[in-house]
């Protein structure tokens, strides 16, 4: 008797908590209603098997529990009750698979008018691509991916010179409009997963996949890898934001082509030159850093990184927090840095200047360190080189005393928590991993016994030409 009144209770339990519980589907936000219905029917059809089942296990056991007096009877078959069994459980099959299957026929026939872009996967990032005027996508191939080319486009190819490229982990589309997306993976395998279009299919590394959708909803969503791609694959996250026409026209006019990236840039290093001279007070005549003014070294760092802490610096996306006193003094400092034209001038000079070795971080077990340096190479690199396809700054040459205060500032979301930090959010989710204290030390102290790699002409922006050749004579 007790035995089927806890069956009877656990029933009731399941029921209350499955349409009571806060966990539910996400808001829909794209034309994929039919995928809830075929979630919706396999709940109502497992649901009332599980309650059936449950209730007549709960009044078997009532029924024929134990009386001494009684025997049971021997029935090894019973063709009614096997033919209505397989009836009613063909039945419920069809009911789950048959809409799925006519969902799944939908989902593979893309509209003809549907708007096409690329996302390509790489641990533990995000990209794009989209066809230009053209509305052709150049051919890619792996051995031409590159620092240079992180996509593999093949310059040769004249439909791929328009393609515009997104670097970052942020699309953005425009609503109600149908939009397909190619999908393929630079190493492992990934999935690419936003929850509220309902859409979801894994990049395979050799073949290219897809998948289409409307969006519905104007609003910025997060797309997910939903596959074990490697350590910390959690931390592979992007975004995607629903635009109207007019807002997607103009963000896809201010992207870069593939042409573009093709041509070097031009800097002024006589201008770079006056313009660090602001920078110096701090940061060091040579852009080697100084503690007491709590300023890193610059000369160590790629300029497309510092290009975007600048960037960033002046967006209020860096250096806004209440408890960023150093951030909201860069904050200001960069506003002296006009246009994006001044921004390449002072970094084009600050890759003259020499890199100098950092000093070690006392207090650290360099044995611990290695092994919690792991997570940390996968992105920034066996030697703390850096990874610009993975969008990782290069840790060597950094002081330790600022590697310390920077992984606090992410642990404690003074840093990277901006919903503009696209890839602040990924080390807030890594800085975790360490701990304690003393692991941050002991990571730290690793980290500063690494050499420095890789020629100091590796920090200019592209191989661009130097207005005043000379002055560049001067300054290496």
């Amino acid at each position: 008797m007790l035995v089927a009144i806890v069956i009877i209770i656990l029933v009731v339990a399941s029921l209350v908590f499955h349409f009571a519980s806060p966990w539910w589907f996400t808001p829909l936000a794209s034309n994929w209603s039919s995928i809830d219905d075929t979630i919706n029917i396999t709940f109502w059809v497992t649901g009332i098997v599980f309650v059936l089942v449950n209730c007549f296990l709960a009044y078997a056991v009532f029924r024929y529990r134990f009386n001494k007096n009684k025997r049971a009877d021997y029935e090894p078959e019973n063709k009614k009750l096997e033919t209505w069994l397989t009836l009613i459980t063909t039945i419920g099959v069809a009911a789950m698979l048959a809409p799925g299957l006519f969902v799944w026929g939908q989902f593979v026939n893309v509209p003809e008018d549907a708007d096409v872009f690329e996302a390509v996967g790489q641990q533990w990032h995000w990209s794009y691509r989209l066809p230009g005027k053209d509305g052709i996508l150049g051919q890619t191939a792996v051995e031409l991916i590159s620092e240079k080319n992180p996509f593999g486009i093949n310059p040769e190819d004249a439909n791929a010179l328009d393609d515009i490229l997104i670097f970052s982990n942020e699309m953005h589309v425009p609503i109600d409009q149908p939009v397909k997306v190619l999908m393929r993976s630079k190493d492992v395998l990934h999935n690419f997963a936003v929850p509220q279009f309902r859409v979801k299919m894994d990049l395979v590394p050799g073949l290219v996949s897809y998948l289409w959708f409307t969006p519905t909803k104007l609003g910025r969503y997060e797309i997910l890898c939903e596959e074990l791609c490697g350590m910390a694959h959690y931390t592979m996250r992007g975004h995607i934001v629903v635009d109207s026409r007019q807002s997607y026209d103009l963000w896809l006019a201010k992207q870069t082509t593939f042409a573009q990236t093709l041509q070097p840039p031009e800097y002024d290093l006589v201008k770079g030159k006056t313009l660090f001279a602001a920078c110096s007070a701090c940061h060091g005549s040579n852009g080697e850093g100084n503690e007491a003014m709590n300023a890193p070294q610059l000369a160590s760092q790629p300029a497309w990184y510092m290009k975007r802490q600048l960037k960033y610096y002046q967006q209020g996306i860096r250096g806004s927090h209440k408890n960023d006193q150093f951030g909201q003094q860069m904050a200001a400092m960069s506003a002296t840095l006009a246009d994006d034209k001044a921004i390449d001038d002072v970094l084009a000079y600050i890759a003259t200047l020499p890199e100098q070795a950092a000093k070690a971080g006392a207090g650290g077990n360099l044995a611990k360190g290695k092994i919690l340096y792991r997570n940390c190479s996968y992105c920034h690199g066996d030697n703390g080189e850096g990874k610009f396809a993975l969008n990782a700054p290069k840790l060597t040459g950094l002081q330790p005393w600022y590697l310390k205060r920077q992984l606090s500032n992410y642990q404690q979301s003074i840093r990277g928590a901006h919903r503009k930090d696209l890839y602040g959010s990924q080390m807030i989710l890594m800085s975790r991993l360490l701990q304690n204290e003393q692991a941050v030390d002991d990571v730290v102290a690793y980290i500063g016994s690494l050499a420095p790699g890789g020629a100091l002409t590796s920090n200019l922006p592209g191989k661009g030409r130097a207005l005043q050749p000379e002055t560049a004579s001067a300054g290496e």
